[in-house]
């Protein structure tokens, strides 16, 4: 990491769920793990996990330190590339849900 990360700089954050049609679940696995790349550019993104929920349930939290670094991420090219293929691989629409951090471990 090019700086070191503060718990003002994860304020607030976003979870969301997604599950997968059973047929997709190896695409939608490809599209979370290629999406880091895509995370990495964004320098207002300040921490972004993909996640395995169970067999076909997926997520991802991501942090930020402000309501514009969240805002801006959401309309972004991970919501974007997430919300174009969502209809071929997704059961249901995301479930997208902002939260604030209570409290971080950081390093």
């Amino acid at each position: 990491m090019s700086k070191a990360l503060s718990s003002d700089s994860v304020r607030l954050g976003l979870l969301a769920r997604i599950e997968a049609k059973p047929e997709h679940v190896k695409d939608v696995e490809e599209l979370l793990t290629g999406a880091l790349a895509l995370a990495q550019e964004e320098a207002f993104t300040t921490v972004w996990f993909a996640l395995r929920l169970g067999p076909t349930t997926f997520g991802i939290f991501d942090a930020f330190g402000s309501d514009e670094d969240r805002t801006a991420h959401l309309q972004g090219k991970i919501a974007a590339a997430l919300m174009e293929q969502a209809p071929r691989l997704l059961a249901e629409a995301p479930e997208i849900v902002p939260v604030d951090v209570l409290a971080a471990k950081l390093a």
